[in-house]
């Protein structure tokens, strides 16, 4: 017989019983449950809203439950409905009649609240580990390249010369604002619930602030409807898991651009990558290729939720129920994701010979070139203009900007010297751009030196 049967004067249908349970996904809050229900048992016996004694043995036997939870011994049952359900059935098959007293001044819809609002704070401290993660192998990448030059691109056309190092650190700042957003997922999370009841509180004096401190909040909900009715920490869990999937897809995308024939960049490691079953030539970004489709996914879990809770009036509705799906799969998703992704990115060999190649073509050099003229007294748009003309003719003679001669630069402008090819160097491109920034090894030195110190914060 179900704990709420008393009402009812039939039991419900069997395919309502396999509709209606959530007990095959909200299994995995065991932990968080049976924790949150200690720390209430324990607080209603030193209130004295139950007596100690049974208080004591209620502890004792959740305990248990919990080791056994743990060892997997024990078989969750469908026709308890859920988490819950389960947990409080099975107390009360140990322990007898005490078991009863551990839904006092409790409803499922604040307990439910606190589980999820448990599980939230774990998983956005695993994000921010994994991220941290992350972010110590790009700089290690980077300190190893802060002199590799490669071409900056705009458009997918190449653009300017930055360095391996810079381009990298792009990434690094994406993903400490990721750790960042999910800190503030934490931090939303972070608000004890139990105590709203149903939706209006309860009459007996429950000492909020005690269960708080057992379980580690920093402090209690405000207002009972919203304390069962707010999936916010969860939007906002969700949100920060979409953008960080965006900033992983869009690193696999360039992985898996530059690992093609056409800018042979990177080489992936065999052993995250695979073969074709027909051509033996083949070596595919499989690994960042499925990344980069999962983001999909993750996006979906978010536009799930937020569709799920749009309409909903206060408080609970069972709609609500669809919540943990949605984010157990992003949860799963993105950590899975972050793993493989940071074990793929330690094992990537940088062509940084192909790389400096690359930056050598496609005019990079073009805007240092009008700079020199500027620095000779040339107005910005005249020079602009000029070096068009020059890139215009070596398009037409299949050259460089460097290939050209003295007399070839000054064919097109008098203010050309000697000094102008030096100016036009790769390496001075990158080492003039020496501001806060920008590409020069000392200031790419500098941010990498923040960000390791941020990562100890």
């Amino acid at each position: 017989m179900k704990l709420w049967a008393g009402r009812f004067g039939k039991a419900t249908d069997q395919l309502v019983d396999d509709f209606h349970s959530s007990i095959s996904f909200d299994q995995r809050l065991f932990e968080q449950d049976i924790t949150g229900s200690i720390a209430h048992a324990t607080m209603l016996g030193e209130e004295g809203i139950i007596p100690q004694e049974d208080a004591e043995k209620i502890v004792e036997g959740l305990r248990g439950i919990l080791a056994d939870a743990k060892a997997g011994t024990i078989q969750w049952r469908t026709d308890a409905e859920d988490i819950h359900m389960n947990v409080e059935a099975l107390l009360t098959e140990r322990i007898g009649e005490a078991g009863k007293r551990l839904h006092t001044g409790r409803s499922r819809n604040d307990q439910v609240a606190l589980d999820t609002r448990m599980y939230a704070r774990l998983a956005s401290r695993e994000a921010e580990t994994l991220l941290e993660e992350l972010v110590g192998a790009l700089l290690d990448i980077a300190e190893k390249h802060l002199h590799t030059i490669m071409p900056g691109y705009t458009h997918l056309q190449k653009a300017q010369p930055i360095t391996l190092a810079h381009h990298m650190m792009a990434y690094v700042q994406m993903f400490l604002r990721d750790r960042e957003r999910f800190a503030r997922a934490y931090e939303a999370a972070d608000v004890m619930v139990l105590g709203s009841g149903a939706l209006a509180g309860t009459t007996y004096p429950l000492n909020r602030e005690r269960v708080a401190e057992l379980l580690g909040f920093s402090r209690i909900s405000e207002n009972s409807l919203d304390g069962v009715s707010d999936r916010d920490f969860l939007l906002d869990y969700l949100a920060a898991a979409s953008i960080a999937m965006m900033h992983l897809s869009r690193f696999c995308e360039e992985l898996i651009l530059w690992s093609s024939n056409e800018f042979r960049f990177v080489e992936m490691d065999d052993g995250f990558a695979t073969g074709s079953s027909i051509m033996p030539q083949k070596k595919n970004p499989d690994v960042a290729e499925l990344i980069r489709g999962k983001t999909g996914r993750v996006y979906g879990d978010l536009m799930t939720l937020l569709t799920v809770m749009k309409g909903i009036p206060l408080a609970y509705n069972k709609d609500m129920q669809e919540d943990k799906e949605a984010f157990f799969d992003a949860r799963d998703t993105l950590l899975k994701s972050l793993t493989v992704f940071t074990a793929m990115l330690r094992t990537v060999t940088f062509r940084t010979d192909v790389m400096e190649k690359g930056a050598a073509g496609g005019f990079t050099n073009a805007t240092d070139c009008a700079d020199y003229l500027v620095r000779k007294g040339v107005a910005f748009r005249d020079a602009h203009r000029v070096v068009g003309e020059l890139v215009a003719h070596c398009l037409s003679e299949g050259k460089a900007l460097l290939d050209l001669s003295l007399e070839e630069l000054k064919q097109f402008h008098p203010a050309f010297e000697e000094d102008a090819f030096e100016a036009m160097s790769l390496l001075t491109c990158v080492e003039k751009r020496d501001i806060p920034g920008a590409p020069a090894p000392a200031q790419v030195q500098a941010a990498i030196d923040h960000a390791r110190a941020s990562l100890t914060r």
